[in-house]
């Protein structure tokens, strides 16, 4: 007979996540899995299969939990001014205790290795082009756009937003300001 689980799964994803966006995907041992969500190594593996399992896991939850500002821009009928204002959402999204910790996806994309796990490596880029096409759906609103401009446009965008994601962790709130108020100048 099965063993019922002693833990929460969704309290030790959570974990797990806060994790991973602190040290990154390569940087994190299992061991350092175990301390951080309070199972032990077989829980783990029992559950989640492995660590790529568990950071499959947390990419799930940080999508949950982004989706907070990403509906507000799928709502959004205004445009540019609707991504500018995603930015600025996003640079909220990503504080802890005041201290910007960027983005979870971008901080692993900077940290994993040309050979890195392909199966993480498509997760990754599936989270940025879903963000991509929220940022088409809102180019297209604005008037002459065309398709094909509003997919170079989002390509800029998502440069930048990953440009931002790694500035927000060495400038100050008024530098990251005038980063975002300067990209929409050139869109």
């Amino acid at each position: 007979m099965a063993r019922k689980k002693q833990y929460n799964e969704e309290e030790v994803i959570e974990k797990a996540t806060a994790l991973f966006w602190r040290n990154g995907y390569e940087a994190t041992t299992v061991r350092m899995l175990e301390k951080e969500m309070g199972i032990n190594q077989f829980s783990i593996y029992s559950s989640f299969g492995n660590k790529q399992g568990v950071f499959l896991e947390s990419i799930n939850a940080y999508k949950k939990r982004i989706r907070s500002i990403t509906d507000k821009l799928s709502k959004s009928n205004n445009g540019k001014e609707g991504i500018k204002q995603y930015f600025y959402d996003f640079l909220e999204f990503a504080k802890e205790k005041d201290k910007n910790r960027g983005c979870l996806v971008t901080n692993t994309v900077n940290e994993i290795k040309e050979d890195g796990d392909p199966i993480i490596m498509e997760q990754l880029l599936d989270f940025a082009n879903d963000i991509k096409q929220l940022f088409v759906d809102n180019l297209l609103q604005e008037e002459g756009n065309t398709a094909e401009e509003a997919a170079r446009q989002s390509n800029y965008l998502m440069n930048s937003l990953l440009g931002l994601s790694v500035s927000s962790k060495v400038f100050d709130q008024s530098q990251l300001n005038d980063t975002i108020e300067f990209t929409f100048l050139n869109i």
